[in-house]
């Protein structure tokens, strides 16, 4: 049947929870009414269960093509879905790098083949393709990646003068990866006539510092406002950085705007001891007054995105010791989970959560008909059973390279269903055969 009739959901959307019935005909929804009757539908009944959304995820990393022993686009689509994440945008530090339009379109290729998640991927932005960029349609993809720190894959642009021509010269969102290089070597040369190649764990959040994290978007805020650029900053980290940001006008009036991460949400720098490299991320876990003050800054506005950095490496790469041991982990799976465990605690309403995850990266990136349930959109949606104990273990998890830094942790939501373009791509654990993801198109 290419009609599917949702009955009995407690619909998040659009700052309000209401009871409603859904209506899904092919891709899309096409009526959400109180009580609808529909012949030809297969019902299914959701018995008062959460319907959302489908989370959508600014920025992932999938690895492929290039790194695929860590996670490749099929997997990690899988395990993106299963977590209740219906759109991913992918980022050009893979192997090789996703700097040429021949590149991109060359992951367009393998995620329509392989995909079970919508998809798009960020162009990177380099010291030396600023012709390519300019070749690139401003609804081509999701919008241009630069590193301004370096991370796992060297696309450090360090050009000064390069950089103000990247921002002056493209109408798409610019992400950034912002730390300053330079105080991060020094930090790291300090250290390691301290410790020599023994450097502790600890001391990352101390390498890669508040500082550098400072410097760096603050200079890239500068840029922006200089040059009239629209600037995204992903994954801020640091209690400094909340206040480069305003909430003094709406999403959509912005040209400044701001992500945090999972992981900077839920852990800080005491958990390095019990869980030593496997949450080593770039830029760096900090203090738990650097976490409530992320938090603040998400919950009055300042910040308009939550999102993953799902960067999986395998745990024979993460168990090296620190100088060795790779920037990143697999957070897709269960980031909508952790954020319904703090809203449980008291921390976020639901209303807000879904705005975040959801709503503003559809209105952030221009996404065409998505991050919304409302009759015409596509029909991507996720149904979160609450009230139930589930713990993560290795037997539990779908990421390639099979471990979780949320191991051991019991959630108390899982979710159910979720539906991609109307198909039931996740159910109880066990996914669709067939595959209904697009490449996302935008109203720019």
């Amino acid at each position: 049947m290419s009609k599917i009739l949702l009955k009995n959901a407690k619909i998040v959307n659009e700052n309000s929870i209401f009871e409603s019935d859904v209506l899904l005909d092919g891709d899309f929804i096409s009526r959400i009414d109180s009580d609808i009757s529909d012949a030809d539908a297969r019902v299914i009944d959701l018995e008062g269960d959460l319907l959302l959304p489908g989370i959508i995820d600014d920025q992932v990393h999938f690895r492929e093509p290039g790194l695929t022993h860590k996670g490749t686009i099929a997997t990690e689509s899988r395990a993106a879905i299963a977590g209740g994440i219906t759109t991913f945008m992918e980022q050009p530090n893979t192997i090789p790098q996703t700097t040429t339009i021949e590149k991109l379109e060359e992951k367009f290729a393998i995620a329509a083949k392989d995909s079970s998640a919508n998809y798009s991927f960020l162009f990177g932005g380099t010291n030396d393709n600023l012709e390519e960029l300019k070749r690139l349609d401003k609804n081509a993809c999701s919008g241009v990646k630069l590193f301004l720190g370096s991370s796992t894959g060297n696309m450090l642009v360090d050009n000064e003068e390069v950089l103000e021509k990247i921002f002056s010269n493209t109408e798409m969102v610019i992400s950034a990866h912002c730390e300053d290089e330079g105080t991060i070597r020094a930090n790291l040369a300090k250290y390691k006539e301290m410790y020599g190649d023994d450097i502790p764990i600890e001391m990352h959040p101390i390498i890669r510092s508040a500082e550098a994290c400072y410097l760096s978007s603050s200079n890239a805020i500068a840029l922006a406002k200089k040059t009239g650029a629209r600037l995204h900053v992903f994954h801020v980290s640091t209690g400094i950085e909340t206040n480069l940001f305003t909430n003094q006008i709406p999403l959509e009036e912005k040209k400044i705007t701001a992500e945090v991460c999972i992981h900077h949400l839920w852990f800080s720098d005491e958990d390095y001891t019990t869980k030593g490299t496997h949450i080593k991320w770039n830029p760096a876990v900090k203090t738990a007054s650097d976490r409530d003050k992320l938090w603040e800054a998400l919950l009055d506005d300042r910040f308009d995105v939550i999102a993953t950095d799902h960067a999986p490496h395998t745990l024979e790469e993460k168990d090296n010791p620190y100088m060795n041991a790779p920037s990143g982990g697999p957070l897709v799976q269960h980031a909508l989970l952790a954020m319904l465990q703090k809203h449980r605690e008291g921390l976020i309403s639901l209303e807000k959560m879904v705005e975040k995850m959801c709503h503003n990266p559809a209105k952030l990136f221009d996404i065409d008909r998505r991050g919304f349930i409302r009759e015409g959109y596509y029909a991507d949606l996720v149904q979160v059973k609450q009230n139930v104990k589930n713990k993560v273990e290795k037997a539990n998890l779908f990421y390639k390279c099979g471990w979780s830094p949320f191991e051991g942790v019991t959630f108390d939501s899982e979710v159910k269903r979720t539906f991609v373009n109307g198909l039931l791509a996740y159910e109880n654990g066990n996914f669709s055969v067939e595959k209904k993801a697009k490449r996302l198109t935008f109203n720019r």
